[in-house]
């Protein structure tokens, strides 16, 4: 089973939706967590948009990075265009992505619109994801 690290600056909302869409859509095709450059706290906007499509994500919590090896991962996706940042062993990975996605911690309104891009990027990723483990 491929292993899928989500990863953002602060790991609070769009890495956070990212783990709750792969968790629910992915369910027995992939394994996921996510992880933030430093860890904070779930914004309850975050946690209320995915309420709003049928997703509970109030038992996920702000993870660092720094508590997880790199080689562990199958893919890495930096929501955030945080790559850059990112430890060179972690973009590395088999597959790396760079979504860059509008942050809406800085602007709430947008959690919905957000919400719904990491939606049908997750649903790509865990298709592209199954295509390679049935063709290696």
């Amino acid at each position: 089973m491929k292993k899928v690290m989500f990863v953002c600056k602060k790991n609070s909302a769009r890495s956070q939706m990212a783990e709750g869409f792969a968790k629910t859509l992915g369910k027995g095709q992939i394994e996921v967590t996510s992880s933030g450059l430093e860890a904070s706290q779930v914004r309850p906007e975050a946690i209320a948009a995915m309420k709003d499509v049928g997703i509970d994500i109030t038992d996920q919590y702000s993870k660092p990075l720094s508590d997880f090896n790199a080689e562990d991962f199958d893919a890495v996706i930096s929501l955030c265009g945080c790559g850059v940042n990112l430890p060179p062993e972690w973009v590395m990975r088999e597959v790396f992505e760079d979504w860059q996605l509008d942050d809406p911690a800085e602007q709430p309104d947008i959690f919905p619109r957000v919400r719904d891009e990491i939606k049908v990027r997750v649903e790509q990723l865990i298709a592209s994801l199954n295509a390679s483990a049935t063709v290696g």
